[in-house]
């Protein structure tokens, strides 16, 4: 390949494609809120994700557009939030697909972000891209609205594919420090009932299943991005304490993360939902996981950090 282009490619998930694709690409462009700079092969753009600017010429014959924008649901859902959510995620999908049809030489893939967070909650059903139940609430609706932006751009020439991405396990962000804070201090045990399935997918896996998405023309629609397996909350913890050689780990009942989630401005239900998600169409196009196993996965992250 020799161009991608990943808007808001600063964040968590965006770094971690920055950091894999680096080596493999002639160059990145980042669409980012700050300033213009270039390091080595990395070229930062700016824009403000709503409005048409110069940046839209480097969507110009592309190998991939990736889009990971979107305002972090690591907050409390009070209506000021719940807008800014939404609002983000839309208004920069629209942008980018009024930007894509503008090129006379269109981007060969469209990637936006979507989530795994789409389907219900469910302890009795894995949940693929064809049989999935889509759910209800405020969540869901985000996201479900965050897909019909995206594919109500009509792109001939461009191959769209919603990334329906669960929780991403990594050694620089996201859920994972967290958690493990949590169990140093010994309250490591199973969170509310801890049945609630828990889909994940290691950072690696997830940068590798973008790059076999982009070289794979006939993928495209919603696809998931987890791993072959959901586990659930209980072994999470376990598994998290027997890595990270902790013995003690106290059970927080659900009255207590909701104290806990107004006391650290979250919500309970990323803890609590029960995502129940496989990944069926990765897995008949023939990815290969470099981590299936949650064992495998966490000693791997947390031995590296």
């Amino acid at each position: 390949m020799k161009k991608i282009v990943i808007a808001a490619g600063t964040g968590f998930l965006g770094d971690i494609l920055v950091q894999y694709f680096k080596n493999k690409v002639e160059t990145i462009t980042i669409l980012t809120r700050g300033e213009n700079r270039t390091v080595n092969n990395i070229q930062y753009v700016q824009w403000d994700a709503k409005t048409i600017s110069t940046w839209k010429n480097e969507l110009e014959g592309v190998d991939a557009l990736i889009n990971m924008t979107g305002k972090s649901v690591d907050c409390r859902y009070h209506q000021k939030n719940k807008d800014l959510i939404l609002s983000s995620r839309v208004e920069s999908t629209n942008v980018l697909g009024k930007a894509v049809k503008a090129c006379k030489n269109s981007p060969k893939v469209w990637l936006n972000s979507s989530t795994a967070t789409i389907y219900r909650h469910s302890l009795d059903m894995e949940m693929d891209e064809i049989h999935g139940e889509i759910g209800s609430g405020f969540s869901v609706n985000v996201a479900t609205n965050w897909e019909h932006a995206f594919f109500s751009h009509h792109t001939p020439e461009t191959r769209k594919v919603a990334l329906r991405t669960s929780i991403v396990l990594g050694k620089n962000g996201g859920a994972l420090q967290p958690i493990l804070n949590l169990i140093k201090i010994g309250f490591g045990g199973k969170q509310g009932k801890g049945n609630q399935k828990f889909s994940w997918i290691h950072e690696t896996d997830f940068a590798r299943s973008i790059e076999f998405i982009i070289k794979n023309q006939e993928m495209e629609g919603p696809i998931n991005i987890v791993s072959p397996k959901p586990s659930d909350n209980k072994t999470l913890m376990k598994t998290l304490r027997n890595v990270a050689n902790i013995h003690i780990g106290l059970p927080l009942p659900k009255f207590l993360l909701e104290i806990g989630a107004r006391m650290i401005k979250t919500e309970t239900e990323l803890i609590l939902k029960s995502r129940n998600v496989i990944p069926n169409k990765l897995k008949k196009a023939g990815f290969k996981f470099t981590y299936p196993n949650l064992m495998e996965a966490s000693k791997d992250l947390i031995s590296s950090s």
